[in-house]
């Protein structure tokens, strides 16, 4: 198995509903890609992973512990392992963000694996 993949080779997660991601597993860390749909919302939750993210394009907003922030390319957040955030919609245009994850996300492993679809398409 070789230590590179290429665009298109990872299969799609739905994380979410409006929510997909692209993950690249480490064996501590978690490396995801992920699409979000046009005005979706992610509810609050909270995970032992510590979680550092960017927004590559659209924009979020975004509420971590009592602070909230509209976020928008460019903009990154550190979320702490077990801090309750959500994402309370995302923007009109939808949001591409990159995001890491320590421990890796061992509980992504159940997630729906979107076989066939297109693969991600990076901005220009």
């Amino acid at each position: 198995m070789s230590v590179f993949a290429g665009h298109g080779e990872i299969t799609p997660l739905q994380v979410w509903d409006g929510v997909v991601g692209h993950a690249i597993e480490g064996d501590r860390a978690t490396l995801a890609v992920v699409e979000l749909a046009p005005n979706c919302a992610i509810p609050e939750h909270r995970h032992e992973n510590e979680q550092l993210g960017v927004c590559i394009t659209g924009s979020l907003r975004f509420r971590v512990a009592d602070e909230l922030r509209e976020v928008g390319p460019g903009d990154s957040w550190r979320i702490p392992g077990d801090v309750p955030h959500e994402i309370e919609r995302v923007g009109p245009e939808g949001a591409l963000v990159v995001e890491c994850f320590t421990p890796a996300r061992s509980d992504w492993a159940g997630l729906e694996r979107l076989e066939g679809r297109p693969a991600l398409r990076w901005p220009q």
